[in-house]
């Protein structure tokens, strides 16, 4: 396909007028004006907004230019999809050299690396050049890196096609341009934000609690995280203030030269308290302010941990640009740096190691953006919907298990995108008519105005939430930001670190958009500091557990209790309690399988829902469904075992039951990273009454429809809930099961060994032992070598593939000394090894010798002792058509017990 006339016509333009137009008085407005605009208007993008989209879905978002590090500044264009960044395009002179100048590239990589986009552009109109922007920037790379399309501008009559098929709309929501940027993709020396970042402020980590430790050695392992975590926080969020033209007069930049940078830095902290009132700074006393931070600014740090850190946060030494850096890329950063504590040695040296929950569950696993973003939407909108921000008042999100505030940061984001249409659709019409802020038509739009003033001789114009900013659009005020984020946030974790990560991402947010002039008029009309504080909100607590534990445990000392932090709802949230509950709760609740843990009497005692070796999210579930509204929605993202496992029956029946469950969400893939687990999504409109359950299914985490609706009536006849059920299977699952049996009738099946338990369910049938941890002080029965003859091989579910089986060589003493043996005859036999989980077929191998297989298998054995039998039986388990009807009746997609063995059929 020929170039369009009118990408004809500017070439022509531009090789008529080349000399005038790159001359040094030609300016980056002017190229942008007559060529760039009009390029990529033929390329399909809605660059004016001609079709009037709210901002949140604007095809193109013209950066206000900031001067910030060097010659940084913001991004010229951002292209966006639904309101999802593509790409950046980034504009310069005529008169620069694209080719060879190394500082627009790095510029441009800087911001689209940082924004962990794929892709980006560079351009004067006279070159184009593309980078890929997965590849870390760095100030020495030559323009040259990272550049995988170079053109100029008479070859855009030549490659039209090729251009339009990669960076036009179309081509975009087509997926070409996803496709391009895959297989251009660098393979060498990438690098994400995230990761490298993550690695960047564990540096800080590192060199802070080592110097902090050893030059206040009166500080207990407490104070040294708190030290070290509250300074990092604080360098994060006056960095990012500067990039984005917030601070201006007091960057920390300048602690570079000279010396005492500590304490010239805690000028920058108390400055900073005297504007923001964030709670990240808060050093005096206030009213209606708690717990001041007393430690910080008494410390004593080196100026030489400092000014490496600071040093790396500045151009040309950084390859960030802070002024890009979304929130939620902040939090999962900040989600994995929380995996690790400080710990102080006998010597009061720092070591930095990982928490010992995190370890267990083998590293951090944050929720993937989309997942949130779907929970969000799928609760909140609903509750917003036929709501004017009077209404919207009343409503409350709370996330009970925050972490850093991924759902909430989501969360408060809609509510601003929410509130600013409604506004743009209700009010401005109003105010452009010539309606002044104190009529009636528009003082009873206004939150908290209705029925104020009454009776005064002499009222004040009222506040306006929006204002026009530069190009006349209308944006959500600081005050209103501030205003919906301590009216409608809520969140708590147990996590004290994490809680203050929660207030950082958010009050980052409050942040977007603002400017020095803006923050500073506020200061300056309205004595009022920018931001607010979050203690009322986002609170540090044990969301399981209350007060009322003292009940039966009065004689726990201060340390258990603060180790326990235990959590009073009404009297922390009274507001939202008052109401009747939250409107709104979301989030990713720990998964911990409860068995041994500490506190578990209590758990059982005061959570109905709870069953033998429950998971904790299932208290998460009690503790929200508690908490809830009678007209709230309930979404969480949990393992799929609620579906049908017999140990959750309580839970999966009191939802079927009692509550709407809107629908139900399953995935073809693993949602976490390295993570074989199952999960699913559930919306549950609490207040019912139960209706038919949609069921949506995501292919990739970018498509996902509704496949079905089931019968809550019926999932309670099944005894479980299976989504992926279609009725056109009935008649070949009725065939299959015709005078069969069930495999348990002629043959025996149990689960494999629990060496170790911390609890006192472990329990020998045939003899005599430690059974528990507390009963033996050192109980390890783990060798790499056969140490006597009651070693065997250790074989555990990882182990075991179709028909084959690998080995880490690990042995394990068998006897009746492990907390759950088993009878011997299922080790000593030729036996079949399961794997309980087995995504959509299931693994399993014939040991015809000894063997110990782990809890993490089921062990079949037969009656008769017969190894053919066996083999035609492990045959027919590994089927297609043997995993096509488990799928398919049961829905098993995490453990097959007990429907492994109660209902097989051969």
């Amino acid at each position: 396909m020929a170039a369009p006339k009118e990408i004809v016509e500017l070439v022509e333009r531009f090789e008529s007028n080349r000399e005038a137009y790159k001359s040094g008085h030609y300016n980056e407005t002017q190229v942008r004006r007559e060529f760039v605009d009009p390029l990529f208007k033929a390329l399909g993008w809605d660059i004016d907004n001609e079709q009037g989209f709210a901002e949140a879905y604007k095809d193109v978002i013209h950066e206000d230019a900031i001067r910030v590090g060097g010659t940084t500044r913001a991004p010229d264009y951002s292209f966006r999809i639904g309101g999802q960044r593509k790409f950046f395009l980034e504009t310069k002179k005529p008169s620069v050299d694209i080719r060879e100048d190394i500082h627009p590239a790095f510029q441009l990589r800087r911001y689209a690396w940082t924004a962990k986009l794929p892709l980006s552009i560079l351009t004067d109109f006279e070159e184009f050049s593309v980078y890929d922007c997965t590849v870390k920037p760095d100030k020495k790379d030559m323009p040259s890196k990272g550049r995988i399309l170079y053109l100029t501008c008479r070859d855009y009559l030549e490659q039209w096609d090729e251009i339009a098929a990669i960076f036009s709309k179309n081509a975009i929501l087509k997926g070409s341009f996803d496709k391009y940027a895959r297989d251009k993709r660098g393979k060498r020396g990438t690098a994400q934000v995230d990761s490298a970042f993550l690695e960047e402020i564990a540096g800080w980590r590192e060199i802070l609690a080592r110097n902090i430790a050893l030059r206040n050695p009166e500080l207990d392992t407490r104070e040294l995280n708190y030290a070290v975590q509250a300074t990092v926080n604080r360098i994060v969020f006056l960095r990012i203030c500067e990039d984005r033209g917030i601070e201006r007069l007091m960057k920390m930049e300048d602690l570079l030269s000279g010396e005492r940078v500590y304490p010239r830095l805690c000028e920058l902290f108390r400055r900073a308290d005297e504007r923001y009132n964030s709670g990240i700074f808060h050093f005096e006393k206030e009213s209606g302010r708690e717990n001041p931070d007393t430690l910080s600014l008494r410390l004593n740090i080196d100026d030489k941990p400092l000014k490496d850190i600071i040093r790396r946060l500045y151009y040309p030494d950084s390859p960030y640009e802070f002024s890009v850096l979304p929130a939620e890329i902040l939090g999962q950063v900040y989600e994995q740096f929380l995996g690790k504590v400080i710990r102080l040695t006998d010597g009061h040296r720092a070591v930095v190691e990982d928490k010992p929950e995190v370890k267990k569950a083998g590293g951090v696993k944050y929720t993937p953006a989309y997942i949130v973003d779907y929970i969000v939407k799928n609760t909140l909108w609903p509750t917003l919907e036929e709501k004017t921000p009077s209404d919207a008042t009343k409503i409350s999100v709370l996330d009970p298990a925050c972490g850093s505030g991924s759902f909430l940061i989501v969360a408060y984001q809609h509510l601003l995108d929410w509130h600013r249409e409604w506004y743009v659709q209700n009010l401005v019409p109003l105010l452009e008519s010539g309606l002044r802020p104190s009529s009636i038509q528009i003082r009873h739009m206004l939150p908290g105005i209705e029925g104020a003033s009454k009776g005064r001789k002499k009222e004040r114009e009222p506040e306006l939430p929006v204002f026009q900013g530069r190009g006349g659009e209308w944006r959500l005020t600081t005050a209103e930001r501030k205003r919906i984020l301590l009216n409608n946030i809520y969140g708590v974790d147990i996590d004290r670190q994490a809680v203050e990560v929660t207030k950082l991402s958010l009050l980052l947010k409050v942040l977007e958009g603002e400017n020095e002039e803006t923050i500073s008029k506020q200061l300056t009309l309205f004595s009022e500091r920018a931001l607010p504080d979050l203690s009322k909100n986002i609170k540090c607590g044990n969301s399981l557990i209350g007060w009322d534990i003292l009940e039966d445990n009065p004689d726990l000392g201060q340390e258990d209790i603060e180790r326990i932090n235990p959590f009073d709802w009404v009297m922390e949230f009274p507001y939202a309690m008052q109401r009747g509950g939250f409107n709104v709760i979301i989030g990713n609740p720990p998964y911990l399988y409860s068995a041994g843990q500490v506190n578990l009497e209590y758990f059982t005692k005061k959570y109905k829902l709870a069953q033998y070796q429950t998971d904790f999210y299932v208290y998460f579930i009690d503790r929200s469904l508690s908490l809830s509204n009678p007209g709230s929605m309930f979404s969480f993202i949990i393992p799929d075992s609620w579906l049908n496992s017999e140990y959750f029956s309580k839970v999966r029946n009191h939802l079927l039951e009692k509550h709407n469950i809107k629908s139900i969400s399953i995935f073809d893939y693993p949602v976490f990273d390295k993570v074989t687990i199952e999960n699913s999504i559930f919306l549950v409109d609490v207040s019912g009454p139960p209706s038919l359950i949609s069921i949506d299914r995501f292919f990739t985490p970018k498509i996902h429809e509704t496949i079905n609706e089931i019968d809550p009536n019926q999932c309670i006849v099944d005894g479980l809930i299976n989504p992926r059920k279609n009725s056109n299977f009935d008649k070949i699952i009725k065939k299959m099961e015709y005078d069969s049996e069930p495999l348990s009738q002629d043959f025996k099946i149990n689960r494999g060994i629990h060496a170790y338990r911390t609890d006192g369910y472990g329990k020998s049938k045939f003899g005599t032992g430690p059974q528990t941890l507390k009963d033996k002080e050192v109980c390890s029965y783990h060798a790499d070598r056969p140490l006597d003859d009651t070693y065997l091989l250790e074989i555990k579910g990882k182990h075991v593939d179709r028909f084959t089986f690998s080995s880490n060589d690990t042995y394990i003493s068998y006897g009746p000394w492990l907390a759950e043996p088993r009878s011997p005859e299922f080790f000593f036999k030729p036996k079949l090894a399961i794997r309980k989980i087995i995504g959509t077929k299931l693994h399993g191998m014939l040991f015809e010798g000894a063997v110990a297989l782990d809890q993490s298998l089921y062990i079949i054995i037969s009656e008769r002792d017969d190894i053919d039998e066996l083999k035609h039986i492990l045959g027919i388990l590994l089927s297609r058509i043997c995993s096509w009807y488990l799928v398919n009746k049961y829905s098993i997609h995490d453990k097959l017990y007990p429907w492994f063995t109660k209902k097989v059929r051969v």
